[in-house]
């Protein structure tokens, strides 16, 4: 699902109760590949973590991703009013201001600013584009 929130005063963003449970045991928030942010539970970051630094230090490619993954990480904790602070700098990156689209991705949720996430959904909305952008992917059927 995807949900609309205002930023309180003090940065912190109120998480929809669904997704509340995933993040229980507390989450990092990082920069993601769209300019948004993607909010993962601390275990999905751990094994993203451990599959990440696999990879050779002398892989250019590698330490990008390394440092776009980790320097930009937060560890995040959700209060009992169910809310988390968004820190200052992720905020800034994402271009994030007073009003926050939480949009559900799977096992991981993402931040997107409203005007970033309108790029977005005109992206999807073109049915012809889906279908190239997608068709390579077997989700055709269920097991």
């Amino acid at each position: 699902g995807q949900y609309r929130h205002s930023l309180d005063s003090k940065n912190r963003l109120t998480i929809p109760a669904r997704y509340r449970e995933l993040i229980a045991e507390g989450a990092y928030v990082t920069r993601g590949f769209d300019g948004n942010l993607m909010v993962y539970p601390a275990s999905t970051f751990q094994i993203i973590s451990q599959q990440t630094n696999q990879a050779s230090v002398t892989d250019q490619t590698a330490r990008l991703l390394k440092r776009l993954i980790f320097s930009n990480a937060d560890f995040i904790e959700v209060d009992k009013a169910g809310r988390v602070l968004i820190p200052d700098f992720l905020r800034e990156a994402a271009n994030i201001q007073s009003e926050v689209v939480i949009a559900g991705v799977g096992d991981y949720f993402e931040l997107w600013s409203p005007n970033s996430w309108e790029v977005q959904m005109n992206k999807l909305a073109d049915a012809e584009m889906n279908a190239q952008r997608f068709g390579s992917l077997d989700i055709s059927s269920v097991p």
